[in-house]
């Protein structure tokens, strides 16, 4: 496989540990949280387990696309999904862990990050696909 840019797989190696992360998270959050949260803060929990899952193999693949092509715009896209699982997952885990409430004023920006990575992602497979880098 060639390796045209290493921060591709740099990305994907950061990527593919959070993905290991959202699964012990969220196993945390099935069996060491059950009985310790209210059920609503645990519905939190899941939600933030199944974004930082998500966008965990979402960064994967924009690292890989980074790696293969070289892309600039696809190692942004990697980095938003970084971003992303770090606001907003994280503020929903710190929410629930804390009982903070004030802290779901954030998470929003982690779902813009989350969201822009996509875009992101998608111009730059647009103008991988249209020949441009």
């Amino acid at each position: 496989m060639p390796t045209r840019d290493n921060a591709g797989w740099r990305w994907a190696t950061v990527c593919a540990a959070l993905g290991a992360l959202a699964v012990a998270l969220g196993a945390f959050g099935a069996h060491g949280l059950e009985d310790a949260v209210t059920a609503r803060r645990l519905q939190t929990w899941e939600t933030a387990a199944s974004y930082h899952g998500l966008h965990a193999l979402a960064g994967l693949a924009a690292g890989v696309v980074v790696a293969l092509t070289g892309s600039p715009l696809s190692l942004w896209a990697a980095r938003l999904f970084v971003l992303g699982i770090v606001v907003f997952s994280g503020s929903l885990y710190t929410l629930v862990l804390t009982d903070t409430a004030m802290l779901g004023a954030i998470t929003p920006l982690g779902g813009v990050a989350f969201i822009a990575g996509w875009l992101v992602l998608a111009f730059a497979l647009w103008r991988q696909q249209s020949g441009e880098r």
